[in-house]
């Protein structure tokens, strides 16, 4: 497909911060845009992010002259166009929210030109062997805390884990059937009219302690008979808590084996609890494997650890660190790089989770990711507001 122009624009995040909008015009003059989401808790590997007067500078000033009229036969023609350009291991000279952005408008307009979803596109080019449909489990997350909310709890997100049994739809109705209760309950238990939110949407009023949180859900969960359907997760983002060789947590500072021994006793408190992500700092795997090896049917989970790279997924999965790894596209940078990832955690025989970010935008290609590649999960934000949108897609790609 040749590329006819292409443009660029500030647009705000679900934060109110500024990032960017990508559009490509093809052959055929149809227009074809893109969103690029920003992350708070951002990984120390994470591919880099060009404020929009520099990204505007290196579209203009670059990348038109060397993609405007060019022919590419599919998105992995052009991502591997982009790498030559940007060799670099975090796109210091692009910024990968511009290569993003770029591979995912460009794969729009071959969708387009196709007359096939994004995610049908996505499955031919990089997991030809898929077939069918799997189900994801839904990662929403109720209770903010950590940097995504103004409250005094120190873990970052607490999280209800839904398995779809009959179909997505039912799945995402009960979910949002569960937060709109839990609202309720939290207005009740505060006498307040309102319940303060954090970034993602969760509630974030002030707790007891970090345990707080599964007691309640998990009672709420017994309460409406979700047994079987819901468990919970946690999102620690435990490189946030990371400060001069211990953890910080509860007005104490933890050993990597004490901050273990907490986690140990929150699974055998909290029946419920299934899941941990980034339970240590990003640079310490040792503990990660630690935790997994004392936890059977857990599941340990790798964010800033991995970072959504192959051969960290291939190695942190093969020295038994995680069993689990989140996969954010603007991590890396482009959509072949990030279907790798998907592939290298497949054959590494990790669970595959597609997250959002804190920042998100109106784009859902998360969803169109997940779907191509068979992932085991996908992780949302709560059912509220700017991420209702990707619930919504979530149900009508998964009703196909």
């Amino acid at each position: 497909m040749n590329i006819k122009d292409l443009n660029i624009k500030e647009i705000k995040d679900s934060r109110g911060n500024p990032t960017i909008e990508v559009g490509l015009v093809s052959e055929t003059g149809d227009f074809f845009n893109a969103q690029v989401p920003s992350g708070k808790s951002v990984g120390e590997r994470e591919a880099i992010v060009l404020p929009f007067g520099k990204a505007r500078e290196v579209l203009d000033g670059l990348l038109k002259k060397e993609l405007i009229g060019r022919d590419f036969g599919g998105v992995k023609e052009l991502d591997a166009f982009l790498l030559q350009l940007d060799p670099t291991s975090q796109k210091e000279r692009l910024g990968g929210n511009l290569t993003l952005g770029l591979s995912l408008a460009f794969a729009r307009a071959l969708a387009g030109e196709k007359k096939l979803e994004l995610w049908e596109i996505l499955r031919g080019e990089f997991f030809p062997g898929e077939t069918g449909k799997i189900l994801p489990r839904i990662f929403s997350n109720l209770i903010n805390g950590g940097v995504h909310a103004e409250n005094n709890l120190d873990f970052q997100e607490f999280l209800a884990v839904v398995e779809p049994k009959d179909s997505v739809e039912a799945a995402v109705a009960k979910l949002g059937d569960f937060y709109e209760k839990l609202g309720e309950w939290f207005k009740n238990e505060s006498g307040l009219a309102n319940t303060r939110l954090g970034d993602e949407g969760g509630y974030a009023p002030n707790f007891k302690d970090n345990f707080e949180p599964f007691r309640i859900l998990g009672e709420r969960i017994a309460a409406e008979n979700l047994e079987g359907e819901f468990s919970l997760g946690m999102d620690a983002a435990a490189s946030e808590l990371w400060s001069e060789g211990k953890y910080r947590f509860e007005n104490q500072r933890l050993s990597a084996d004490e901050l273990k021994q907490v986690y140990l006793n929150y699974f055998r408190r909290a029946p419920f609890l299934f899941s941990l992500e980034d339970p240590f700092d990003e640079d310490d795997g040792q503990s990660f494997g630690n935790l997994l090896a004392q936890a059977p049917g857990k599941l340990i989970i790798g964010d800033d650890l991995t970072t959504t790279r192959p051969e960290m997924i291939q190695s942190c999965a093969s020295h038994k660190f995680v069993n689990g790894v989140i996969i954010k596209a603007n991590q890396i940078g482009t959509l072949k790089e990030t279907c790798e990832a998907v592939k290298a955690a497949k054959e590494s025989k990790v669970d595959v989770i597609v997250s959002h970010r804190s920042g998100e935008t109106a784009d859902n290609f998360l969803i169109h990711i997940a779907r191509a590649g068979n992932a085991q999960g996908v992780k949302i934000g709560s059912p509220y507001g700017d991420r209702l949108s990707k619930f919504k897609e979530l149900v009508r790609v998964f009703s196909r």
